[in-house]
């Protein structure tokens, strides 16, 4: 089955679709044949976001490990991974601390710090394709691109949004105590539809990685997000949200799924405005520091005003 999409959101993507004055982040971001997932998971926000000079900068490629059926990220075959006299990963562990398979580029914390200076970013996002094929799931890159970032640039506020790195706590603690401000990680959905949605992740997994990170970490911020309109009921989206709360995520967003291709799997529903002012003063009521829920929210849209509404 899938929806209709309602007309509001007809007339909001149009309207964002519209912006024109995207050229420069454009520019920078080809400069340095930079990854965002802005542009590989067809997010519906971008425009608006580039026309504003931000960006959500995609580290380790453009192809993930793993083919979750929401998701436009191509898919990475590691059909060769155990092959490792092969060509390509020789190449790769002679240049990297762990075992990798596929290409990894090792100049990528240099050029996305370029590209955070240069667009004068004081909030950045770095996001990551799942690297299952990475010994430590590619947390290296994002450590080394954290601390680029802080030598190179005026940034003040660092926000990641990770895998989670096959459940490896070392590399997601590795990541939290590079110099970040905001460690995120997406639940994605209720787990009751991790099977059809999330099929090579878990939902427990995903929980304890983000608890693991607030316990040995206090003062960094955590962050996770949901998207409605999979197949979930409201019941659910509020067991979600005190799963959460219970593994001490302090930032939340919730936003439509919206199919990117005909590949994807379909939207079950269109979930009405009032519903996400539910979801939202649920969870205000449980103490959550700051929720965003609307229907074109998004993990990291409008990240800066995000961190400053909660100070």
């Amino acid at each position: 089955m899938n929806q209709r999409l309602p007309d509001y959101l007809k007339k909001e993507i149009l309207k964002i679709k519209s912006r024109k004055d995207i050229f420069e982040t454009s520019k920078i971001i080809k400069e340095k044949e930079l990854n965002t997932v802005c542009s590989s998971s067809r997010c519906p926000n971008l425009h608006l976001c580039f026309s504003n000079k931000t960006a959500t900068f995609l580290l380790l490629g453009d192809k993930c490990t793993r083919k979750c059926p929401f998701c436009n990220i191509e898919h990475m075959d590691t059909s060769f991974k155990n092959d490792k006299n092969s060509e390509t990963a020789m190449s790769v562990k002679s240049a990297m601390p762990v075992t990798a398979y596929a290409s990894v580029d090792i100049d990528e914390p240099q050029k996305v710090a370029y590209a955070v200076k240069t667009l004068g970013l004081k909030h950045a996002v770095i996001t990551m394709v799942t690297r299952d094929d990475i010994d430590d799931g590619g947390a290296d890159i994002l450590v080394k691109t954290v601390r680029e970032i802080r030598k190179t640039t005026g940034c003040k506020i660092v926000e990641v949004l990770t895998s989670d790195f096959n459940g490896n706590k070392k590399s997601a603690l590795d990541v939290a105590e590079s110099g970040i401000d905001i460690f995120g990680h997406n639940i994605e959905t209720v787990e009751r539809l991790y099977a059809d949605v999330r099929p090579s992740s878990s939902y427990t997994r995903s929980l304890n990685l983000l608890k693991s990170v607030k316990e040995e970490k206090p003062d960094i911020v955590t962050k996770s997000g949901i998207m409605v309109g999979l197949g979930e009921d409201d019941g659910e989206v509020f067991q979600t949200i005190d799963d959460m709360i219970d593994n001490g995520i302090e930032f939340i967003t919730i936003g439509q799924y919206l199919r990117p291709s005909l590949e994807n799997i379909p939207v079950q529903r269109y979930v009405p405005l009032n519903k996400f002012i539910e979801y939202k003063n649920y969870a205000n009521t449980k103490g959550v520091k700051q929720v965003f829920a609307a229907p074109l929210v998004r993990s990291s849209f409008g990240a800066e005003k995000f961190f400053k509404h909660s100070s």
